[in-house]
């Protein structure tokens, strides 16, 4: 089972048998599999943060509780934290939204070497501010060419950008939801706006149909990652991770001199 790119030429169904766990990864060997990506993930990023010439961006998107938190903690945890940001994007502040919509975004981008992970992004500005009809559709219609085009402008110089969209099933998310409110150690993680955000379920999925469809390009594509299953999640992504990594002809940086000589002083 590997993840295709979300085709802006075909329908986009998102109902929610495409959010179970695909059959061809049964439970008895997912974990396994998942154990082998994090260990190669693990590997290729030493050699990523090492090698410096690209940086790779990673966006997660998803309704609430579909399992961005676990992708980062379970994941890019595999990786060195020294090569990794993370940023997640809630509300606008004051001073963002006295800038364009990509600003606060644009001066967070991960710089050759580093791996930047965005929980929400820039994608809110036409899900969020489209379904609460935050500013007119003659606004929100326009960004999804602005986003490309500034998408481009990144793969162009040197950023590789992969982005995931978390499909959890209604039922799935009704059970997490639960466990939110029924375990203490997951409280402080519900909020009643979550259940105001459910009810909006359908115009949630016509948003995130246009946005894939539309925003899902050569240089930038989009993936759907069926999410109720947390290891296949997380298999997935990892795996499409590390193929990336692979295809970059990534190396360590040769010595700019022989340090053979080095090592009768460390003798």
């Amino acid at each position: 089972m590997q993840l295709k790119p979300v085709s802006p030429n075909e329908d986009l169904d998102l109902g929610d048998d495409q959010a179970a766990r695909p059959e061809s990864l049964t439970k008895a060997e997912i974990k396994d599999k998942l154990d082998a990506q994090l260990e190669k993930l693990g590997e290729l990023q030493n050699v990523f943060y090492a090698d410096g010439r690209h940086a790779l961006l990673i966006i997660l998107q998803g309704r609430d509780a579909s399992g961005k938190d676990g992708v980062v903690r379970t994941v890019i945890g595999a990786c060195n934290p020294s090569g990794v940001r993370i940023n997640s994007f809630k509300v606008p502040t004051p001073v963002e939204m006295a800038h364009d919509y990509l600003w606060r975004v644009h001066h967070v981008m991960p710089e050759k070497g580093m791996m930047g992970i965005f929980n929400r992004s820039h994608y809110e500005d036409v899900l969020v501010v489209r379904v609460h009809e935050l500013v007119p559709e003659s606004v929100w219609s326009q960004r999804y060419e602005q986003i490309n085009n500034f998408e481009k402008m990144l793969v162009d110089n040197g950023t590789v950008i992969l982005k995931f969209f978390l499909h959890v099933s209604r039922e799935e998310q009704t059970e997490r939801l639960r466990e939110r409110v029924e375990n203490k150690a997951k409280n402080w993680k519900f909020s009643a706006g979550d259940l105001d955000e459910r009810n909006l379920w359908d115009r949630y999925t016509e948003a995130y149909r246009d946005a894939l469809r539309r925003c899902s390009t050569e240089w930038a594509p989009w993936y759907v990652v069926p999410a109720d299953s947390n290891k296949a999640r997380n298999y997935l992504i990892a795996r499409r991770i590390v193929e990336t990594l692979e295809g970059l002809g990534l190396e360590y940086p040769k010595p700019k001199t022989d340090l053979r000589q080095y090592l009768a002083a460390l003798s």
